[in-house]
């Protein structure tokens, strides 16, 4: 203790030859193989929706073949004479393919609500006048006259030429109910040609 009762101040003693402590290791950057891990996974994972996908289309394929099958109907053979309203009557000899449809006085009774591609096609004398052309259908939804779905009208203007013929073709996708009845109507019926079985047709089936 010095004079006067002050203390000396303390002396530490300094070990130059102490070991420090260690430091904490980096942090390793990341490797490699976890990318390649992670973009194999991301690509196995696209390759089973692509495979769950394709199984799905194919799926609806067969599933759309299997209903369009379901309910057809289709008439080539020439019509009877018409009637006096203008209804094509159709001859069922030899007997057309006709599956969960019903034939009755020239129309198809559709038994099978649908989506349904419907056509005809009228061999036809073109005179002088106009001729028409119409795929109609009659419904009990609609208490009236008929409705008419397709309509060609073809016009041929008075000339000293010979009497030539034509073709009228129609057709056309349509939403039909149960009990619909489906028909070909034509205008100035004594026009239409019968004189094949392949000249006059008229069919429908659902797609």
């Amino acid at each position: 203790m010095a004079e006067g009762g002050v203390p000396y101040p303390s002396v530490f003693m300094v070990d130059s030859h102490a070991a420090y402590p260690p430091l904490p290791p980096k942090p390793r950057p990341p490797g490699r193989g976890g990318v390649t891990q992670s973009l194999l996974f991301l690509l196995v994972g696209l390759a089973l929706c692509g495979l769950a996908i394709e199984a799905c289309f194919i799926y609806h394929l067969y599933s759309t073949q299997g209903s369009a099958g379901s309910a057809r109907m289709s008439i080539q053979a020439g019509p009877q004479a018409p009637h006096g309203d203008g209804v094509l009557v159709w001859d069922m000899q030899p007997q057309p393919l006709l599956h969960e449809m019903e034939y009755k006085d020239g129309k198809l009774v559709i038994q099978k609500e649908g989506y349904y591609y419907v056509y005809s096609k009228v061999f036809f004398s073109e005179v002088n006048g106009a001729f028409t052309h119409s795929v109609c259908k009659t419904t009990p939804r609609y208490l009236g006259k008929d409705i008419e779905l397709l309509k060609s009208r073809r016009y041929h203007p008075k000339s000293g030429k010979m009497m030539s013929t034509s073709n009228s073709y129609l057709g056309g996708v349509f939403h039909f109910f149960d009990d619909d009845s489906i028909f070909v109507k034509v205008k100035n019926v004594t026009q239409v040609r019968i004189h094949y079985s392949t000249e006059n047709v008229f069919g429908i089936y659902m797609i």
